[in-house]
């Protein structure tokens, strides 16, 4: 350990300047090769970030990937829960992240001991919860989803099934209306998706008439109703390449324009803007603390490393698990 750990845990990453001469993308690549690591980013981070990543995802797709990589090191470009759930997955690999400081808002709209109360107060409920959640609370969870499954994980238990979803709101309600279900829902929310103006989409879709509006379910109620497809930042991402329309009004967090405008150069691409700012866009400010330097840092010091309690890790791998096996049922 050196002296400027105390900096590092201070604040969260490592700030060391990068040694003149190097060309950090080049180094970041043969860091890689020379330690057999792969770094992971999800569709929210910049998209330079997205670029220099072997494997570019939702959370699905993350913990898809996680769970069959041969790498001995997962660099997690995205938010804390994600590495937890690398980390979960992939118990003996070392999970490093490039900033600790990158939590997630839905996260911690959700602390386990308020959600272990929560559950005691409806006994003989099935637990869901959204990937978007601690270790802890996981290791409550009977099933964990995501945006991509958790209709169809929903609709895998029979219709009187008494069910809690959480934290996500937002997500529950969608998935409520879609199935007739009733489920209990925890009132938590992403600070991104919770953002979006009607008033601001409407104007744009004045100014784009042809335009399609895409909407992510964690957004709030009327954001949804006004959305032409609705759904998970991958199927957000599919459906804006193989769609006719030229041009869509995206009700998501703005870092998976990248993506669509790499694969759809000719689309024109509208971040939807959120109702409180002059800002065009609305981002996640966690997953904007991951920067190249950040990722440098990391890989070459192999810290922040990512640990979570052994006891927490057992429970929470079996709802993990079994959202892996029912997609994989469903084939998604």
């Amino acid at each position: 350990m050196k002296m400027t750990d105390e900096r590092w845990l201070e604040k969260g990453f490592i700030d060391e300047a990068i040694p003149n001469g190097i060309v950090i993308k080049e180094e970041i690549r043969r860091m890689c090769k020379e330690k057999n690591a792969v770094i992971m980013a999800h569709y929210y981070t910049d998209g330079e970030v997205q670029d220099i990543a072997d494997f570019v995802g939702d959370s699905l797709a993350l913990a898809q990937q996680a769970a069959k990589t041969d790498a001995d090191i997962i660099v997690m470009c995205g938010v804390h829960f994600m590495g937890e759930t690398n980390k979960i997955l992939c118990p003996e690999k070392t999970i490093l992240i490039p900033d600790l400081n990158a939590s997630c808002s839905l996260a911690e709209s959700c602390p386990a001991g308020d959600f272990k109360k929560f559950i005691e107060a409806h006994p003989g409920h099935t637990v869901i919860s959204y990937v978007n959640t601690s270790a802890a609370v996981k290791a409550l969870t009977d099933v964990v989803v995501t945006s991509s499954n958790a209709r169809q994980i929903v609709e895998s238990f029979p219709k009187d099934t008494p069910i809690i979803f959480g934290p996500d709101e937002n997500l529950g309600g969608y998935i409520n209306s879609l199935t007739g279900r009733n489920m209990v829902l925890w009132h938590g929310a992403c600070h991104v998706h919770e953002k979006f103006s009607v008033e601001k989409i409407l104007k744009l879709k004045e100014e784009h008439p042809n335009a399609k509006i895409l909407a992510h379910p964690e957004c709030k109620g009327p954001i949804v109703k006004l959305a032409d497809k609705v759904g998970s930042t991958a199927a957000l991402l599919k459906f804006s390449i193989t769609d006719e329309a030229q041009e869509f009004i995206v009700a998501t967090e703005s870092g998976i324009l990248h993506e669509m405008q790499k694969s759809a150069s000719h689309k024109l691409f509208i971040p939807a803007p959120p109702d409180d700012s002059t800002c065009a866009c609305n981002e996640c400010n966690f997953m904007k603390l991951i920067t190249l330097k950040k990722i440098y840092n990391c890989l070459k010091y192999e810290w922040p490393v990512i640990e979570v309690n052994a006891q927490i890790a057992q429970k929470a791998i079996r709802p993990i698990n079994k959202m892996l096996e029912i997609s994989r049922q469903l084939g998604l």
